[in-house]
């Protein structure tokens, strides 16, 4: 910046006048630039297919226009020659301002493109609208840190002092949050593999619910009984998941047992079992659901009848009305469900 300081012509021997003229003439530049951004590259913008060029050059604007502006305000300050401290102090405000003027609009253009790459999954895999906040947060961190060690040189800090400090707190806080840590590199791993998502009904440790929401600390699933239950990420990472809507597709498979007692016609149990599910309103007809005769019990022929269903959601609702279909068609069949009987043999009557 210095460079771009000494650079400005003088202007006769009136050093009021040629800081004058520099802060002028740069505002001239920030003007034309500003102007040709309007009327030109924006025209562009306007025949592409997205908007993302479109605010990302409207936002360049600002962001330019006070840089020439600041810099003209430098050049201003190194013709008239401050004397330190005052000089010193002076610069470093401005490159301070340099400094977080462009960090706040890499931040905007930063989050633009994550968001714009989260709302295209089909065009970029690697960002998900799942993962995004982990983009996000990765970015700002880095895009923060790096303006603080640049801050820091502006006001002449040694940046290694600061960088080890942070280091050893560092590791003070991660002994003494260590759980904390762990459920927020769980959920890290978790948006990233995505091993389900909001919406998706999963059975966790004992648990089967809706998830409605998923943390970088914890994931929140609401269970049939309108229960809202949080469960630790690092819990959740070190467990067997089972995502009742994954695959690929929602619906899911759902078995019906059935027991008729020895002696039924198999053929005709068959028939009615399936003439049960062909007519129930809560089977999908593609697949088509089947019967299946599975086994010899020890009391009773073995069925099960294989349905699937649009929402895993509605398998308690249809369990209940299956089964209630299933009673009224055997009994009015006349076929028998066995139930466990006992026989009593009396050797001998007391005296």
């Amino acid at each position: 910046m210095e460079k771009i300081f000494e650079a400005v012509p003088y202007l006769g021997d009136n050093s009021h006048l040629q800081a004058v003229a520099a802060i002028f003439g740069f505002l001239v530049i920030g003007k034309i630039l500003d102007w040709f951004i309007e009327r030109g590259i924006s025209r562009l913008t306007r025949y592409t297919s997205t908007d993302i060029d479109d605010k990302i050059i409207k936002s360049l604007r600002k962001p330019l226009f006070y840089t020439f502006l600041l810099i003209g305000l430098g050049a201003a300050l190194r013709i008239e020659q401050v004397p330190d401290p005052w000089g010193f102090y002076t610069f470093a405000l401005i490159r301070t301002l340099l400094v977080m003027i462009w960090t706040f609009f890499a931040v905007y253009l930063v989050g633009q493109v994550f968001h714009f790459m989260a709302d295209h999954p089909d065009r970029f895999q690697m960002v998900q609208p799942a993962t995004l906040p982990v983009f996000e947060i990765g970015s700002k961190v880095i895009i923060f840190g790096t303006a603080a060690y640049f801050i820091m040189l502006a006001w002449n800090l040694d940046p290694t002092g600061w960088v080890a400090s942070a280091g050893i707190i560092g590791i003070a806080v991660g002994f003494a949050a260590k759980d904390t840590l762990a459920n927020l590199f769980a959920g890290v791993f978790i948006l990233a593999d995505a091993p389900y998502k909001v919406g998706d009904f999963i059975e966790l440790e004992g648990q089967r619910g809706l998830v409605i929401k998923i943390g970088l600390r914890s994931t929140r699933i609401l269970t049939r009984d309108d229960i809202e239950i949080t469960i630790p990420n690092s819990t959740i990472a070190n467990s067997k998941i089972v995502n009742e809507s994954g695959g690929p597709t929602i619906q899911h498979r759902i078995r019906v047992p059935i027991g008729v007692a020895y002696g039924s016609d198999v053929d005709r149990v068959r028939q009615v079992l399936q003439e049960v599910a062909d007519n129930n309103r809560h089977l999908c007809t593609a697949p088509e659901p089947r019967v299946r005769f599975r086994s010899f019990g020890d009391s009773s022929l073995n069925f099960e009848i294989l349905g699937w269903i649009d929402d895993p959601a509605t398998r308690g609702l249809t369990l209940d009305s299956m089964n209630t279909e299933i009673y009224k068609a055997l009994a009015k069949a006349g076929i028998e469900i066995p139930f466990p009987k006992r026989d009593v043999y009396v050797r001998q009557l007391p005296k």
